[in-house]
C-alpha cells in the first residue's frame, strides 16, 4: 500500500506558499532561515539546470516526493520566465495504487494549469530483471511522449542522495571511471535531452519544499524493501557517514570521476580515429596495434563504449568481464569470442565486432518511426498496415533476400532489422529488399543513440 506523507513543520503554517517568488516571511526562526537558504539553493539549481533549453521541458513526475518537488520548483520558475512546461506520469501497472497516484499528479497539474499525460506500460512483468525492464520502459515512454509533443527536453528528479547511492552501487560492482562518474546533469540519448537539475540537492530539502506548501506525496513501499540494491546502499550510507563517506563527499567524488571520464573521452576520440572504422550495418573494424599501444584505462573505456554501441544497450559490460575480453581480443590465441550481446572475430590482422543475432529482441509491432534493438532507426513513409512486425532478419530472412554486394558477413546481416507478416518477409531495408520498389517506403539507419558515445566512437 502506498503511504502518503503530508506532515508540515510548525513554521510552515506561517510561511507563505509563494516563498520561491521572493515573498518575505515574518520574523524568522533559525529553522526557517535554514530552510529558506536550502530552498533558494534548490530553486537556483533548477534554474541553472534548465538554462539554455530552447523549448518545452517535459517533467517526469511520479507523485513521489522528489518529483513533486521538481514540479513545484519548475512551476514557479515557469511562472517567472514564461517557459513552457508539460508533465508526464508513467504508470507501470505494477502496483494497484499507481493509477491513483497518477490521478493525483494530474489534479495537481490542473491546478497549476500545466498539461499532463499518464503513460501506461503495456509490456507488464515478464522474465528477467523486472526493475531494469521497468526503467527501460519508463525511459522509452517518456522519450516517445516528448518527441510526440515536440518537447526539447525531459527533466528527471534525481537528487544528491540518488547520486551517492548510485556511486556506492557501482563501486560494489567494480565499475571503472565511467561508472563511478554517476548520473550526468545533462545527457542526450536518442535525440532527447535528459535533464537532472536537482542532482546537487538533498532529498530532505525537497521534502521541506513540499511541506512548506502543504503538498502531500506518495511513498513507494519498494523504497523500504531491503531486497533492492538501492535500498541497501541507502542504509549503508548511514553506516559510512561517521567515516566521512557521507552524501556530499560521495557526490563530490562522482563529480571528479566525471572529470576523469571527460579526459578519457578526449583520449578515446584520438584512439578511435586511429583504430576504428564502421560499416553501414554497424559492424566495427578494429586495428589492434593502436589499442595495444594506448594506456590501459583509455583502451578499456573505448572498448566498453564500443561494446555498448554495437549491442545497442544503455549500460556497459561489467569491468571484470571487460578486462577478460580485452585481454582475449588483443592476445594471440583466441580467434573469436562474445560479450555483452556482441561477437568478435579475427579478420586478417584486425578484429571485427558485430551484434550477436541471438541477442536481438523478439518481434514487436511495426510502427512508422521506431528505435529497434537500441541501434537502428526504422521508419516508414506510409501508413503501416496492421499485423506487421519488426524483428531481426535472421538466416530465414537472408535466405530470401540473398547477400547484397559489399562482402558484409552473414552474421552481421542476420542482426539487421526486417519487416515481417507472420513468417513472410515484407522488407529488409538494410539489404535493399525488395529491389523492385514495393518496400521503398521502409528505411533503416544504424545509429549510436548516446551522444557522448557517438562523439567518442565516430568523432562527430
Amino acid at each position: 500500500m502506498t503511504r502518503w506523507s503530508a506532515a508540515s513543520p510548525p513554521w510552515s503554517r506561517t510561511w507563505p506558499t509563494s516563498w520561491s517568488r521572493g515573498a518575505t516571511a515574518p520574523a524568522a526562526s533559525a529553522s526557517r532561515v535554514t530552510f529558506d537558504a536550502a530552498a533558494s539553493a534548490a530553486a537556483a539549481a533548477l534554474a541553472a539546470g534548465f538554462s539554455g533549453v530552447p523549448g518545452e521541458i517535459c517533467l517526469a513526475v511520479s507523485g513521489g516526493g522528489d518529483s513533486l518537488a521538481l514540479l513545484a520548483l519548475a512551476a514557479d520558475w515557469a511562472a517567472a520566465t514564461g517557459h513552457p512546461l508539460s508533465v508526464a506520469t508513467v504508470d507501470h501497472r505494477l502496483r494497484a495504487e499507481a493509477a491513483a497516484e497518477a490521478a493525483a499528479v494530474a489534479a495537481r497539474c490542473a491546478a497549476l494549469d500545466l498539461p499532463h499525460a499518464t503513460l501506461a506500460w503495456d509490456g507488464g512483468p515478464g522474465a528477467g530483471n523486472l526493475s531494469q525492464a521497468a526503467r527501460d520502459a519508463r525511459r522509452a515512454l517518456l522519450s516517445g511522449h516528448a518527441a510526440a509533443r515536440g518537447a526539447a527536453a525531459v527533466a528527471l528528479a534525481h537528487t544528491a542522495d540518488d547520486q551517492a547511492e548510485t556511486f556506492l552501487m557501482r563501486l560494489a560492482r567494480g565499475s571503472g571511471v565511467g561508472g563511478l562518474a554517476g548520473m550526468a546533469a545533462r545527457s542526450e540519448v536518442g535525440g532527447v535531452l535528459w535533464l537532472r537539475p536537482l542532482l546537487g540537492i538533498r532529498r530532505d530539502t525537497l521534502r521541506d519544499v513540499l511541506r512548506a506548501r502543504g503538498w502531500g506525496w506518495a511513498e513507494d513501499p519498494s523504497n523500504l524493501d531491503a531486497r533492492f540494491d538501492r535500498v541497501k546502499a541507502r542504509r549503508a550510507l548511514d553506516t559510512l557517514a561517521p567515516l566521512g563517506l557521507d552524501v556530499p563527499r560521495l557526490v563530490a567524488t562522482a563529480s571528479r570521476m566525471a572529470e576523469a571520464r571527460d579526459a578519457l573521452d578526449h583520449a578515446g576520440q584520438a584512439l578511435a580515429a586511429a583504430a576504428l572504422s564502421w560499416s553501414a550495418e554497424g559492424e566495427a573494424c578494429l586495428r589492434p596495434a593502436p589499442l595495444r599501444a594506448a594506456p590501459r584505462s583509455v583502451r578499456l573505456q573505448l572498448l566498453a563504449d564500443l561494446l555498448t554501441a554495437v549491442s545497442g544497450r544503455r549500460h556497459p559490460p561489467r569491468r571484470a568481464a571487460l578486462e577478460r575480453a580485452a585481454e582475449a581480443m588483443l592476445g594471440a590465441e583466441a580467434p573469436a569470442g562474445s560479450l555483452h550481446g556482441c561477437l568478435w572475430r579475427r579478420r586478417g590482422e584486425g578484429l571485427v565486432l558485430r551484434r550477436e543475432p541471438r541477442a536481438c529482441p523478439p518481434p514487436v509491432p511495426a510502427r512508422r518511426d521506431q528505435l529497434w534493438d537500441g541501434r537502428w532507426r526504422v521508419r516508414c513513409s506510409a501508413p503501416v498496415p496492421e499485423g506487421l512486425s519488426l524483428a531481426a532478419l535472421g538466416p530465414a530472412g537472408l535466405a530470401v533476400t540473398g547477400r547484397p554486394p559489399g562482402g558484409v558477413a552473414a552474421e552481421t546481416l542476420h542482426a539487421t532489422p526486417a519487416i515481417w507478416h507472420n513468417d513472410s518477409l515484407i522488407a529488409a531495408p538494410a539489404c535493399g529488399y525488395p529491389a523492385d520498389g514495393r518496400a521503398a517506403a521502409w528505411s533503416a539507419e544504424w545509429t549510436i543513440e548516446d551522444a557522448r558515445r557517438r562523439r567518442v566512437l565516430t568523432c562527430r
